[in-house]
This record gives C-alpha cells, sequence and structure tokens, in this order.
C-alpha cells in the first residue's frame, strides 16, 4: 500500500492555482474524483464548451511567436522547433536545429512552419487542408507546434513509434520518433487531441504500438507521457492558449490524469499531489469519521498536543484551517461533494487522511 506524505502540499506553485479557475468555475466543472470513460467524459466537456471558434490557422502563427519562445532566450528572438535536437538556430542548410529565429516563419529551406502533431491525413475524417482563414480541428493551436520546413515533411503523416536517443527521425517500418525532448509534448497533445475530438483522433490513427488493456490510448504514449515531464514551454503555451483560444490541455496541467483515464504500469507526475494517492497514511492515531461524511466529520488526536487541521480539495486550494488540542467535530456541510485531503500538523510530524464529502 502506498504511504503519502503532503507535507509539500503546503507549498504548492502557482501553476496549480491559476489552472483552478479553469477546472472548478464557471460551466462544466470538473468533479476530479472520476476516473476512466467518466473522467474523459467530463474533460471533453469541459475543453470542447471552452474553445473559441473564431481561432483560425493565421492565429496560431501568430500566436506561435511568442508560445514557443525558447524560455531559455532572455532576448525573446528564437522559437523551439518541435524534433529538433542541436542547439544552434545558424541553419546551415540542415533541418536538424531545435531553435530558429522567430522571424524565420515561411516556406523556404531554413525556415520553420506549423506542424500538424496530429498529421491532418491521419484523422478520420481528415482534419483537410489549412489556410489562415481555417478554423475548427485543422486550426486547433494546441495540435500545433514550430517545427523545420524539411524536417516537418520529413516526418510527414508517419506513425510515432518507440524509439530512443535525442535526434528524431524514421525508426521501424516507416515510423516517426520525435526525440528524446519531445516525447512528452508529443504524448500530451494525442490525448488533447483524442479527448477533444473523441473518435475522429484515436491514438492509433497518428502513432503504432499496443494499447493500454481495452482502452484506445496507446501503452507508448503513457510511457512518453511518464518519463519525459511537461517543460516551460508547454506550461507556457498552454497559458496563453487559454486566453486567446479558450481552453487549456488538461494533461499538461496534470500528467497524472492519463492515469487516472487510462491507467498503465507508468506513474507520471501528479502536478496537484492529490490525484496519485491511492491510499491514506498508515497511521491510525489520527482518525476521521465517518468517512464518507456529509455534514460533520468528528477528529479524533492521540495527544493533547496543539494540532493544526488543514482541508484541501483534490486541486490543492486549502478550504478549512483550524487548531486545536483535542478530538472535537467540524462542520463540512458547506463543502462541495468530492474528494479532499485532511492534514493533521503537530510540531514533529504531519499526516494526511482522505476524506470523501458525500
Amino acid at each position: 500500500m502506498k504511504q503519502i506524505y503532503f507535507i509539500a502540499l503546503l507549498f504548492l506553485s502557482g501553476i496549480v492555482f491559476s489552472q483552478q479557475p479553469y477546472y472548478s468555475n464557471g460551466q462544466n466543472n470538473v468533479d476530479f474524483t472520476l476516473t476512466g470513460q467518466e473522467m474523459y467524459d467530463a474533460l471533453q466537456l469541459k475543453i470542447s464548451n471552452n474553445t473559441v471558434g473564431t481561432y483560425n490557422y493565421g492565429d496560431a502563427r501568430d500566436d506561435i511567436q511568442i508560445m514557443d519562445l525558447d524560455p531559455n532566450d532572455a532576448t525573446n528572438t528564437n522559437v523551439l522547433l518541435v524534433y529538433g535536437y542541436v542547439d544552434n538556430e545558424l541553419c546551415l542548410s540542415s533541418n536538424d536545429r531545435r531553435i530558429r529565429n522567430k522571424d524565420d516563419f515561411g516556406g523556404n529551406n531554413c525556415d520553420y512552419n506549423r506542424e500538424h502533431v496530429f498529421a491532418r491525413s491521419n484523422a478520420d475524417p481528415s482534419m483537410g487542408s489549412a489556410n489562415n482563414s481555417s478554423v475548427g480541428i485543422v486550426a486547433d493551436p494546441h495540435n500545433l507546434r514550430a517545427s523545420d520546413v524539411q524536417r516537418n515533411g520529413n516526418r510527414g503523416s508517419k506513425l510515432f513509434a518507440t524509439g530512443s536517443g535525442i535526434s528524431s527521425g524514421d525508426v521501424g517500418s516507416g515510423n516517426w520518433y520525435p526525440g528524446d525532448e519531445w516525447i512528452g509534448d508529443v504524448a500530451r497533445i494525442m490525448m488533447y487531441m483524442y479527448v477533444r475530438y473523441g473518435d475522429r483522433c484515436l491514438p492509433e490513427y497518428n502513432a503504432a504500438g499496443p494499447k493500454e488493456g481495452t482502452t484506445d490510448m496507446l501503452q507508448v504514449l503513457l510511457e512518453w507521457n511518464a518519463t519525459d515531464p511537461v517543460s516551460e514551454i508547454e506550461n507556457n503555451r498552454n497559458n496563453l492558449l487559454e486566453s486567446t483560444y479558450g481552453n487549456r490541455n488538461p494533461f499538461i496541467d496534470n500528467p497524472y490524469l492519463a492515469k487516472v483515464i487510462w491507467g498503465g504500469d507508468e506513474e507520471p507526475e501528479d502536478t496537484w499531489g492529490t490525484l496519485s494517492v491511492e491510499d491514506v497514511e498508515q497511521d491510525t492515531l489520527f482518525s476521521l469519521s465517518p468517512n464518507p461524511a456529509s455534514h460533520t466529520v468528528s477528529i479524533k488526536l492521540p495527544n493533547s498536543i496543539e494540532t493544526r487541521i488543514e482541508i484541501y480539495d483534490v486541486l490543492g486550494k486549502r478550504v478549512f484551517i483550524r487548531k486545536v488540542n483535542e478530538s472535537m467535530d467540524i462542520n463540512i456541510s458547506n463543502l462541495k461533494s468530492g474528494l479532499y485531503i485532511v492534514k493533521f500538523i503537530q510540531k514533529n510530524r504531519t499526516v494526511s487522511k482522505k476524506l470523501i464529502k458525500s
């Protein structure tokens, strides 16, 4: 049984709190106690209904010059090129570069353009051709990344498949490996496209390999999602696209959502520190009862040492805090139904328990 210590929950990053309004405010709020198909359906409803329908392919071209900027370039001059692996902006007739001047957008050698990570022709039906006025699936900016023109053409519509090493290129029978730096980016884009557009973008249409159990998700994508953590550029893109396109890629916000929906042996990062809880800490001296509870929960302490009781929702927001030195009842009737983490904090120890508000 996994023991989870939530000391780090006190120091949740600002990223968590910036994500929270998107998922918990407005219409179609997501219940993060769901799993499997129910979680898939909830995320699909959220990201589909929040999309700005007037966003077009030309908007994506302009946004790429901002959201794909190299985070390590203080001058904001260069964009990062998906599938690239040589850290030099000078092209020199080579298409292996991972950075390029943001003004070098075009169709010639040493230019960069917009790569459909889920290839246009692999969708069923195809996404069709794209021009700057195109809207809808072919213009979805979560699926568009800056890429060297030639390398984009080399990948074409080849299926992603298992490989290794920093370089991207052909593997197996005409498949394509994105390169070690980009496998997580690719996996999370594929997951987004499948949730956003359903069976039109089945993962098997754009990648090769066995599926995870009885699900539609491929094992290689679950592995890539876990192996390659979310990068700064992914977070930057997600934040900008919420403001311009209207929705977010939930698998960038929390890669662990992939495991919640499709399972698998891999352990991706749980950005929020709550979804990966498999069991409460094995400490019976602190207790909650009843659990689940609807109105009142009894807190049991093992001693009279001053204890700070804190309750967090699944997105890491603290919804309750109180200092006590004896067992007591707490009114939780004002909390929404769902999963919460209750923390018992004493001088030299922190114990966390799961609480279900019914």
